[in-house]
């Protein structure tokens, strides 16, 4: 993997990040209150998952 493929990943992470608050900002800041509310714990296990899911889709990719 090169550079401008590492710039194009983050650039479409933050396109992906950016729908919701522009399309639904009314349900974005409900999800976003809820994630505020939740323990440390929560917060790793999605961010764990998240991590997961994201290694799993690019191994199927490649």
């Amino acid at each position: 993997m090169d550079a401008d493929t590492l710039w194009l990943a983050i650039g479409l992470v933050l396109v992906v990040e950016g729908l919701m608050p522009l399309l639904w900002p009314a349900a974005w800041r409900r999800v976003f209150i809820q994630m505020v509310r939740l323990q440390e714990g929560q917060l790793r296990f999605f961010g764990l998952c998240s991590v997961l899911a994201g290694c799993v889709l690019i191994l199927w990719l490649n």
